[in-house]
Order: C-alpha cells, then structure tokens, then sequence
C-alpha cells in the first residue's frame, strides 16, 4: 500500500512509518495540516493516516476539505487522543473511514488500513481526466479546472471516446460509429457537435484540449497538435 502519514508527533509518525514500511508499504509524511491536504490531493494513496489535532489545519478540517474541494475519496484512519463519542462522531461526520484512539497498537493500525484500502478499491469511481479535465462516468459528470460543465448524451459519448484514447487520434468514422451506430448521420452532424463540445469544454478557459487531425479524426490533449 502507498500510505500518507500526517501526524505532528514525530516519534509517532517515526514509529509507524519505520513499522510499515518493514512491512513492504510506500510511507509519505506530512506534519501539518495543510501540506498533509496538498499532498493528499495531488497524490494517489490506497489510504491516509490522520491525526485530529495538527498544526495550521486540524484533521477534521483536512478530512472535509479533502472530501468537498479535492473530491478525493481516499480512505481515511483518523488518530486521535480524544476517545469520547462525540469526538468520534465529528470524524466520521467530516468523511473519516475509520477511528482510532492513542495510544494504539502498530499491528491494528496497519489491519485498519488494509481493510479500508480494500474497500477503497472497490468504491473507486471511474473517472477520466486529461489535464484540468475530469469525466465521472459513474455519475456522468464533467468538470473542468473544478467547473461543473452542460454536456448533452451525445458529446458525452463523443467525449468519452477522445479521453479513453487521450492522447492518440480518434478517427472520424470511429467516433461517428460509436455514437450513431451503423445508422451514420450526414457528414456535418459530428462537425457541428465537436463544435459544440469546443464551446463547452474549451471555450470558457485559457487553454483548448479538443484538437483536429485534418483529414483524419480528433483528439483530446494537454500536449501543443501534433
């Protein structure tokens, strides 16, 4: 497992990430608030240890932020010195997985960890990103550098053939046969929804990723066309 670690105490991070990592686990740190939410965001952990009371940003802050404005659903282990119901209520309630008091024994902490990555595992949407460019094909959702963007079915299909090849060319008839089938339509009707899919996807922002293959398809990328 590819684990963060974000805890102030240094022996307590010490202990643990000398303990998983003889164990075969990726241990990263973080030991405040605010570098341990930009390391979760900007990273792919299987799962997070967090500990409640942190410098510069507490885990309860970390966990609702991560959850709200990273849209990461990263597994989380909460640590905490405090073991009274209400503190753990407000963990869960922030987006914690799981709950654990100190003082703590290393060998629960990393069994925790394995169940929730499991289960990580099997929640993970799917989701496909080019750049600032996100497509959630579980709830059809597209977003942009964080915008929710208006897509209609037929650009979501054209759009999900462009990311799933990203960043190679998609040939023009591809594309047509996958939106309309063996029933193709008249030879303007992908023009103009690509069209509409620019407007949508490219238009409002600073950089284009729908580029044309003159003669041959399009393609979607964060790279200058080729």
């Amino acid at each position: 497992m590819r684990i963060l670690v974000v805890e102030d105490n240094r022996d307590i991070a010490a202990n643990l990430g000398d303990y998983l990592e003889e164990r075969g686990h990726t241990v990263d740190y973080a030991a405040d608030g605010i570098t341990g939410l930009h390391l979760a965001v900007v990273n792919n952990f299987d799962a997070i240890v967090l500990d409640l009371n942190l410098p510069g940003m507490d885990g309860l802050e970390v966990c609702r932020k991560l959850r709200s404005e990273g849209r990461k659903q990263t597994p989380v282990l909460m640590l905490t010195a405090r073991d009274s119901l209400d503190s753990k209520l407000s963990g869960f309630d922030s987006g914690a997985d799981d709950y654990l008091v100190k003082p703590f024994a290393l060998q629960e902490v990393e069994a925790r960890l394995a169940v929730l990555a499991r289960r990580g595992k099997a929640a993970q949407p799917r989701v496909l990103q080019v750049a600032d460019l996100e497509y959630n094909l579980d709830t059809l959702e597209v977003r942009r550098a964080g915008k929710l963007l208006q897509l209609n079915p037929t650009a979501l299909k054209i759009l999900q053939s462009l990311m799933e090849a990203s960043p190679a060319v998609v040939p023009r008839i591809d594309l047509e046969t996958r939106v309309w089938g063996e029933e193709l339509p008249d030879s303007d009707s992908l023009r103009v929804h690509i069209h509409g899919l620019r407007a949508a996807v490219d238009k409002p922002f600073d950089k284009a990723l729908i580029q044309t293959r003159h003669g041959i398809g399009y393609r979607i990328a964060d790279s200058e066309p080729v």
